[in-house]
């Protein structure tokens, strides 16, 4: 039954977390490069409410990928398709394990080594 699970959610949020994946590389990444810039001098506090300077590309692309990451530049549904996609990630890692553990103690480590595991062994020697 969980294989059923974790076989059907894959296939509605596999794109989702391949997503949010790949922007959350693209976030920290240029987050990298942005940490390794010298940072101009900032100027000294004006005494009336000024504008901001205009952020340089390298930060307006940060803000971009970041608010694409957390589903905000999609408002409300984005971000619950982002949390939704969290939670099917811990998910899919928790009935990987649960598998895993099953299918080990079964029949794939019989497949594998020909033999009946002793001693309830996690990994193969």
């Amino acid at each position: 039954m969980i294989r059923n699970w974790h076989r059907w959610l894959a296939l509605v949020f596999g794109a989702f977390i391949l997503w949010i994946a790949t922007t959350g590389v693209l976030t920290q990444g240029a987050r990298i490069i942005a940490s390794s810039q010298p940072r101009p001098a900032e100027p000294a506090p004006p005494a009336a409410e000024a504008p901001r300077p205009k952020p340089t590309p390298l930060r307006a692309f940060i803000h971009t990928v970041t608010d694409l990451h957390s589903g905000e530049a999609l408002g409300k549904t984005g971000q619950a398709i982002s949390l939704l996609s969290g939670l099917a990630l811990v998910f899919f890692a928790g009935s990987g394990l649960y598998m895993y553990v099953e299918l080990y103690r079964g029949r794939m480590v019989r497949v594998r080594a020909g033999k009946r595991v002793q001693g309830g062994r996690w990994f193969w020697k």
